[in-house]
């Protein structure tokens, strides 16, 4: 049930500047990456798909204070995009 990352430039400049401002939060960002690879569906990802501006993507926490926005396309190829990453009010 694995699915792979497509990490766009635009959300690579935003992880790199979301980073820089919170190094301390760099482990758990990849942890969430990595578990958003194996299991979209973990509880502890707290996936939920969005409404309003953003529907048609899913949001997954970080930690209580900073989520990733994301495309999931579930397809044939397993495919995640991730979008946005930052805090509540910066990505909703």
């Amino acid at each position: 049930m694995s699915y792979t990352l497509v990490f766009t430039d635009q959300y690579t400049r935003r992880a790199d500047r979301f980073l820089k401002r919170h190094p301390e939060l760099k482990q758990q960002y990849l942890k969430t990456l990595q578990l958003l690879e194996a299991n979209p569906f973990h509880p502890g990802l707290r996936l939920h798909s969005l409404s309003g501006r953003l529907d048609g993507l899913h949001s997954v926490s970080i930690n209580l204070s900073y989520r990733i926005t994301l495309e999931l396309l579930v397809t044939e190829k397993k495919e995640i995009i991730p979008v946005n990453v930052g805090g509540h009010d910066a990505v909703y």
